[in-house]
C-alpha cells in the first residue's frame, strides 16, 4: 500500500511520499525477483473461489488519490504492464489532503487527481474503488454518519467512472464489526484493511490485508516485507523469521 508519489518535505512525509526513481527501483526489483502485480478484480475473485493467481502474485494500492499518482506512477506501471488501484476521497476529487494538515508538521497539503485525470487514468487501465467521502475514521461515527460515507463515496465515485464501485479501503485501517457490517450493508464486495500479512484462501474479505510501503524503504526492505508478510522488513526481523521456520522444521522432524 502506497500514498504519495513525489519527495518529502520533512520526516512526517518520508513515511507517505516516496521518491518517483524509489517508486520505479521497488517494482522493477520485484519483478527481477518474479513477482506479478495482478489486478484487484482477480484478487477478489481468488478469494471468492474463483480462479488461481500466479505464483507470487500480489496487488498494488495506493490510497487517497494523490496527483503524483498519475505523473509517476502511471507510466512506471504502463511500462512494465502491470495494472493497479487507487482508493479516491471522493468529496475531494480535484482538492487537497485537508486531513492531513493538523497531523503534518508544516501543515502542507498536496494536490489530488481531479475528475478529468481520474478518467483519463481509467481509460489507461487503472482501476478506482472507494476511501469514503471525506477520510475520518470510521469507527468513531454515527450509524448513520457511517451509512453516509460508505453510500455517498460509492454513489458518487460510480457516476463519475461509469460503472459500480465494489470495493473499499478503510481510512487509516480503521475498522471493527459495526464497520464491517455497514460496509456489506452498503453494497461492498470487498474491502481492504492495513493489516498485515499473507490473504490467504478463508481470508475475511471484508478485511483483506495490506503491507505499507514508506517512502523510506529500500528496495531490499520492501523486498523482505513481500516475502515475510510483514510492515518489519529489516534483516533483523528476516533472520527471526527464518530460524523460527528452521526451528520449526527441527522440532517436527524429532517428533
Amino acid at each position: 500500500m502506497y500514498h504519495r508519489v513525489g519527495h518529502a518535505r520533512n520526516e512526517w512525509e518520508a513515511r507517505y511520499a516516496i521518491a518517483p526513481q524509489a517508486y520505479a527501483d521497488h517494482m522493477e526489483t520485484l519483478a527481477s525477483k518474479g513477482w506479478q502485480a495482478v489486478g484487484i478484480d482477480s484478487l477478489v475473485a481468488w478469494l471468492e473461489g474463483g480462479p488461481p493467481l500466479p505464483a507470487n502474485a500480489f496487488v498494488v494500492t495506493f490510497d487517497d488519490g494523490f496527483r503524483g499518482v498519475g505523473e509517476h506512477a502511471l507510466p512506471v506501471m504502463q511500462r512494465m504492464g502491470w495494472p493497479f488501484t487507487v482508493f479516491l476521497v471522493s468529496d475531494f476529487i480535484g482538492e487537497q489532503d485537508h486531513w492531513t494538515r493538523s497531523a503534518n508538521p508544516d501543515g502542507t497539503t498536496h494536490p489530488l487527481l481531479d475528475a478529468d485525470e481520474i478518467r483519463d487514468m481509467q481509460l489507461r487501465g487503472v482501476s478506482f474503488h472507494s476511501h469514503t467521502r471525506r477520510h475520518p475514521s470510521l469507527p468513531k461515527l454515527a450509524d448513520h454518519e457511517l451509512a453516509a460515507e460508505l453510500a455517498g463515496s460509492r454513489q458518487r465515485l460510480a457516476e463519475l467512472l461509469g460503472h459500480d464501485v465494489p470495493y473499499l479501503a478503510y481510512p487509516f485501517g480503521h475498522v471493527d464489526d459495526r464497520v464491517e457490517t455497514a460496509a456489506r450493508e452498503a453494497g461492498y464486495r470487498a474491502a481492504f484493511s492495513t493489516q498485515p500479512g499473507f490473504n490467504r484462501e478463508g481470508v475475511n474479505r471484508w478485511r483483506i490485508r495490506r503491507l505499507d510501503v514508506y517512502g523510506t524503504d529500500t528496495s531490499a526492505m520492501l523486498l523482505r516485507k513481500v516475502q515475510l508478510g510483514s510492515n518489519d522488513g529489516t534483516l533483523a526481523n528476516a533472520a527471526r523469521y527464518y530460524l523460527g521456520r528452521l526451528r520449526d522444521r527441527v522440532q517436527g522432524a524429532r517428533a
